[in-house]
């Protein structure tokens, strides 16, 4: 908004950055925050060399948040790691998720002559153009559902499973009776990222995700853009159905159109779901990972009888994030019963032993209204995936409720070299 010539005014009940997605320091802060009575160990290391994500999220190499930030050129106040695997939950063990045409062949989750389809599956997807029908050998991308595709293939359950999920990232089965060419697109997208760097798709920042919302404040302020953080939000002052204003601490600042999220409108707002996160402090790799320091395992919801894949996120000492030695690893899911611990129960059998739990239930709204009437703009909780896809579909949702035009990110790197003059 800063970049497009609005003035704005960012207001944060908080004293850090990030509000529900910060990182937290010291490690000291964590265990108050969760009241963990007493005080870390002494086997924790410094309290002030932790960086705790609330939500766990990585990067798609080639996906849309990297795109913003280098279009921005947020970029040059962080700096990134490559996430070395991605894993895939299948009767119990974990197994790399293969996505070159090499690894399909060396994989062991697949039998001989499934690998020989599941290679000219990926040989299809990658030459897979929308505008170039020579390309579709008789599937019509918007007619076509996923499931035929996969018959066409004949792939079996469990490639199935972790094509569906662990390449094209669907939380849910409801994509097989959808066109293909969303899914096709989706494991494209996965595989060119994976193509920049080799190892797996995902990067994260050094010293945690708490560092992005610091990287677009500042991009903010270069445009004039003020931040005022330790603000407390008293009333958003709406006059004839249309916001004005809203006051903090006795005085009012005015504007036309406000952006915030749920926890600031409980009346504009309704309850959807729950997601379970639970952040685990590990002396150790996770096993099977081949000493990863970092990865991301998905389970899907399939192997363990549910509606929705489990996710697990695991960083380290590599990042800046913990402690020597010591590594943090996310789980989450959407929540389905009553008892959602147990739901991650095949989660956290995976990361055993586990030193340190923090566990937290978070509920999930969606705003009631477009904001178009008043003005209120509200961003949707973060969901259960560990990525940044569905989140940057709802900035560009809100970017157009509020301009009426598409988030273009051609626009924002024209608007780039405006200002700085240089390619």
């Amino acid at each position: 908004m800063s970049v497009n010539g609005k003035k704005v005014l960012h207001m944060d009940r908080n004293s850090y950055y990030g509000g529900e997605s910060a990182s937290i320091t010291p490690l000291e802060d964590l265990y108050k925050r969760f009241n963990i009575p007493g005080t870390p160990p002494a086997s924790m290391g410094r309290g002030r060399d932790w960086n705790v994500d609330l939500i766990p999220k990585f990067l798609m190499a080639n996906g849309q948040l990297v795109k913003m930030l280098l279009y921005t050129e947020v970029t040059r106040y962080l700096d990134f790691k490559v996430t070395e695997g991605s894993f895939v939950y299948k009767g119990g063990k974990i197994y790399k998720v293969p996505s070159t045409e090499a690894e399909a062949l060396a994989s062991s989750l697949m039998g001989l002559f499934e690998k020989r389809r599941f290679r000219k599956f990926l040989v299809y997807v990658a030459n897979f153009d929308e505008k170039d029908s020579r390309t579709f050998e008789g599937v019509d991308p918007r007619k076509t559902t996923m499931r035929d595709v996969y018959k066409k293939f004949d792939l079996g359950q469990d490639v199935i499973d972790f094509t569906g999920h662990a390449l094209a990232l669907y939380r849910t089965d409801d994509y097989l009776d959808q066109p293909c060419y969303e899914t096709i697109n989706r494991i494209k997208l996965y595989s060119d990222s994976l193509a920049r760097y080799g190892k797996s798709p995902y990067l994260y920042p050094l010293y945690g995700l708490g560092e992005l919302p610091q990287g677009f404040a500042r991009l903010s302020a270069i445009y004039g853009g003020t931040y005022m953080l330790n603000k407390p939000i008293e009333e958003i002052i709406v006059k004839d159905g249309q916001v004005v204003g809203v006051k903090s601490e006795g005085e009012i600042a005015r504007c036309k159109q406000l952006i915030c999220d749920p926890s600031y409108v409980k009346d504009r707002v309704k309850k959807v779901g729950q997601v379970i996160r639970v952040i685990c402090i590990l002396s150790h790799p996770i096993k099977n990972t081949n000493d990863a320091n970092s990865c991301q395992i998905i389970i899907p919801q399939n192997q363990v009888n549910r509606k929705s894949d489990i996710y697990v996120c695991m960083i380290s000492s590599a990042h800046n994030v913990a402690a020597q030695g010591k590594y943090i690893a996310i789980v989450s899911t959407t929540v389905e019963t009553k008892e959602p611990e147990k739901e991650i129960r095949p989660a956290l059998e995976l990361l055993e032993p586990i030193e340190q739990k923090f566990v937290s239930i978070s509920d999930l709204y969606v705003p009631t209204d477009l904001g178009t009437e008043s003005q209120i703009f509200i961003s949707r909780t973060y969901d259960a995936t560990t990525h940044f896809e569905t989140t940057c579909d709802d900035i560009k949702d809100i970017y157009k409720r509020m301009t009426g035009s598409e988030f273009d990110f051609e626009e924002m790197k024209r608007k780039k070299n405006d200002i700085y003059g240089e390619d």
